[in-house]
């Protein structure tokens, strides 16, 4: 029966057991990574994949030191000492004399340590930075192997931390096949490695707690990937880029190194907004923000291909109260052990704001307070991208739909059937004409006034049909078709002046 590496896990199947027989239950639009060695012998191989609370990082040995030796088997190391240079890992016993002398230890080095000169407790000393000291290892191939990939993780290791596990792996150097699929129908092989997602530890998350100095541009990445998906819309080979937040407004709230395994958004120019994972190490850039670490699925994300579609976990997962039913939201905070106080307690209401807006700030106090509005205030409505795409991100946009499940525009007036809305829109923002009207619109017809007439921007609905004007009371070729209002009689008793909340229906 075949061993195979199943999401870091060693496990056995049955012969000519396959993906579908392994993921029974899985999105069969998903990609998944499968990795064929050459050879699984731990004899032959250079690389170990060290697990730490922290996430995953990959080492290579340096030759003559033994380090293979030294590296199997271990796990469930505690942490040893820490600080800005290093963190250890320890105590296990080894066998080797003590140098007793300061020595010189690059950054990415897994250097061998010892207490108190004592070999019976040593440590496996991952080095930060660039620095000489006396560690207590021995006085010759001290360095027994080099961080070849997440750099990010060691950074991150702090006292709380400890190894999980260490096992040797085989490099795609060393694969003779690894690659991306959907198919269902491959058999599992002796010494698969099989990765089905990616999992993310958002920028702000830490041992003892959360950190909101990075909170708007953490929840645009938790909003770009609220479905738990990852589109590939771009690969090099530094890394992949999704664009489905492309466009998008993110402040630049900590810029530092793109290492291998670190999530960014782009804060300016034509791809802002979209996501990237860094396979490789670069230098920062001041065009990108940090948003997250991957520690778990690297290797999914250096093999990927453009048009894969990713699982992806993020951890924490969104706090956005906004749009549910009060109990509803209190059941969600209930979940994250947090403390929710209304403005008022009743049934059938609807959260409209919350306060902190954002997840790493709620997370971060423990407690939120949210403004309802009863339901019956709340208009549903559907919206239709296949015909009007451009227009209907427009009004996701400045409506505030693209952000939470709940919007909301100030209604202008209502006339001769008529009720207009009025959205902020930059003069910048053009509404191309599309989905025009031909012989008539029906009532609850929702509409933008495009770019050929006065009132672009203007939103409007009639009350009953027309084949002379649209929902906005221009000509049909200034009148872009964008959706349909559910709730029709909610719109005779709306007042001018007054904020109106929107639902979006999705199919």
């Amino acid at each position: 029966m075949p061993t195979i590496h199943f999401d870091g896990t060693i496990t056995t199947v049955p012969d000519g057991f396959t993906i579908d027989d392994l993921l029974p239950n899985r999105d069969r639009s998903l990609s998944i990574g499968i990795i064929r060695p050459v050879t699984v012998s731990q004899a032959e191989t250079k690389e170990f994949l060290i697990k730490t609370t922290a996430g995953e990082v990959v080492v290579e040995t340096m030759p003559g030191t033994h380090a293979g030796e030294i590296l199997s088997g271990l796990s469930g190391i505690k942490s040893g000492w820490h600080d800005l240079q290093v963190a250890s890992f320890g105590p296990f016993p080894s066998s080797f004399t003590p140098s007793r002398k300061p020595s010189r230890y690059e950054r990415g080095d897994l250097a061998l340590g010892c207490g108190g000169y004592d070999p019976s407790r040593s440590f496996l000393v991952f080095c930060k930075k660039t620095h000489a000291a006396d560690h207590g290892g021995p006085a010759e191939n001290g360095i027994i192997a080099k961080v070849i990939s997440g750099m990010g993780v060691m950074d991150r290791l702090r006292d709380a931390d400890h190894i999980v596990s260490i096992e040797p792996v085989i490099s795609f150097a060393e694969s003779s096949d690894a690659r991306t699929t959907t198919d269902g129908s491959v058999v599992l092989e002796e010494g698969m490695h099989i990765v089905t997602h990616i999992r993310i530890h958002a920028e702000g998350k830490n041992p003892d707690g959360y950190d909101p100095k990075t909170a708007v541009s953490v929840d645009r990445m938790l909003l770009a990937l609220l479905n738990q998906v990852f589109i590939v819309d771009k690969r090099l080979s530094t890394h992949i880029r999704c664009d489905i937040l492309a466009g998008t407004d993110v402040p630049c709230e900590a810029c530092s190194g793109r290492r291998e395994g670190t999530v960014l958004m782009r804060t300016s120019g034509k791809n802002r907004g979209s996501i990237y994972i860094y396979t490789q190490d670069l230098p920062r850039s001041l065009a990108h923000t940090i948003v997250g670490h991957v520690v778990h699925g690297i290797e999914i994300c250096k093999i990927a291909q453009e048009g894969d579609r990713l699982s992806i976990v993020i951890d924490p997962s969104q706090v956005d109260l906004v749009g549910m039913p009060l109990e509803k939201a209190r059941e969600r905070a209930e979940e994250l052990h947090l403390t929710l106080t209304p403005d008022v307690d009743g049934p059938d209401r609807v959260v409209i704001r919350q306060k902190p807006a954002t997840t790493l700030e709620v997370l971060a106090q423990s407690s939120v307070e949210v403004e309802t509005i009863p339901d019956k205030q709340v208009i549903s409505i559907t919206l239709d991208d296949v015909n009007a795409p451009r227009t209907c991100k427009i009004f996701r946009e400045f409506s505030g739909l693209k952000y939470h499940a709940v919007g909301r525009l100030p209604m202008l007036f209502s006339f001769d059937e008529v009720t207009l809305f009025k959205a902020k829109i930059p003069k910048t923002t053009n509404v191309i004409p599309e989905n025009i009207p031909v012989t008539s619109v029906e009532a609850g017809v929702l509409a933008m006034t495009n770019d050929s007439c006065k009132g672009v921007g203007i939103v409007g609905v009639r009350s009953v049909p027309s084949s002379e004007f649209g929902p906005t009371s221009e000509p049909f070729s200034g009148t872009n078709i964008i959706g349909t209002v559910l709730d029709m009689e909610k719109i005779a008793g709306l007042e001018e002046g007054e904020v109106v909340f929107f639902r979006e229906v999705r199919a």
